[in-house]
């Protein structure tokens, strides 16, 4: 019979409070798979805490992290465009024969 988590614990009074997290402890992980994990933690800027939470809640099924597709992956990329910059300029004058 597997064992359950314990989900309840108690607080200083002695008061049985509900848990709303568990820990895990996972064996045997190979070798190959902890650098995965632990190269996408860094490519994210997360913990590999983090990144095993949201792998356990998507395998779950559970609503994992929403994938975005948004423009997040330009963030940063900006290059000089002197062009670009005369046609931003040119959008900004105004004509003054409009304004009589």
């Amino acid at each position: 019979m597997a064992k359950h988590a314990k989900l309840s614990t108690r607080d200083r009074r002695g008061r049985a409070v509900r848990r709303t997290t568990v820990q895990y402890t996972v064996r045997d992980v190979p070798a190959h798979v902890d650098r995965a994990l632990r190269r996408k933690a860094g490519e994210e800027g997360k913990s590999l805490n983090e990144v095993l939470r949201e792998a356990l809640t998507r395998e779950a099924g559970v609503g994992g992290a929403v994938e975005h597709h948004d423009l997040d992956a330009l963030a940063g990329t900006w290059e000089d465009d002197p062009e670009f910059d005369r046609a931003i300029a040119e959008q900004d004058r105004i004509d003054e024969a409009l304004w009589r």
